[in-house]
């Protein structure tokens, strides 16, 4: 599904983010990317998207080169790899269905397909009975939800989550991860990025750990070892 081959990414003469990762993830994984911060686990999260190009190396995505993406292909590559923040990145005067249908409105989206498909992906993130409700009106853990929400509308094949529990109480972070968990299940590929120890180690998932932007551990069942 995705690999880095040799991948380094250069801001300046003194900065590597990323150094000659090599990486190969498979369809239906759940993968923790942990590390400090500052490390690097954030640029893959931008090269994976187009957002940032990488200085050497190749990255293929389900078979595609997306090593040298032109801008143009970029929105194609994003409806592939949903994503989710930490800050939530929801509009304040939208509505919960106005915010998750706006995702697909800016890509062309039908009004009637629109009307269909938001509905199913808000029910699957338990929000069906608030959709005219506005971000505000919610808790936190329900505006991650509709970011969730959102990601899932293009039925990506991929979801990258970068550190989305990091605002969140430890109740609603379990409640988002047993979320993407779930969406796993579908078999969708799931990429965590996080800090939190509790969440990885009670995962036992595969875990990348980044350190100075080099891959300095790949364990199968793994743990929180920084």
């Amino acid at each position: 599904m995705i690999r880095l081959y040799n991948v380094t990414k250069i801001y300046s003469k003194n900065l590597k983010a990323l150094n000659n990762i090599n990486l190969n993830i498979k369809h239906g994984e759940f993968i923790s990317i942990v590390g400090q911060s500052g490390t690097g686990k954030t640029t893959i999260v931008k090269t994976l998207i187009g957002e940032e190009k990488v200085d050497q190396g190749k990255i293929v995505i389900g078979g595609w080169d997306i090593t040298n993406i032109s801008q143009r292909e970029i929105p194609v590559l994003r409806r592939q790899i949903g994503v989710i923040f930490q800050d939530f990145k929801l509009l304040n005067k939208k509505t919960l269905f106005e915010n998750v249908a706006f995702a697909m409105q800016v890509c062309g989206g039908q009004a009637r397909k629109i009307k269909k498909i938001v509905p199913h992906v808000m029910k699957i993130v338990g929000l069906e009975s608030k959709m005219s409700r506005y971000p505000q009106e919610v808790s936190g853990g329900e505006q991650q939800r509709v970011a969730i929400a959102r990601a899932l509308v293009h039925r990506p094949k991929i979801l990258l989550a970068d550190e989305p529990t990091g605002n969140l109480d430890s109740l609603n972070a379990n409640e988002v991860i047993e979320l993407l968990l779930r969406i796993n299940k579908f078999g969708t590929t799931v990429i965590l990025v996080t800090h939190n120890r509790e969440i990885v180690n009670r995962l036992k998932r595969r875990v990348l750990t980044i350190d100075d932007g080099y891959l300095i551990s790949d364990q199968a069942v793994g743990k929180y070892i920084l």
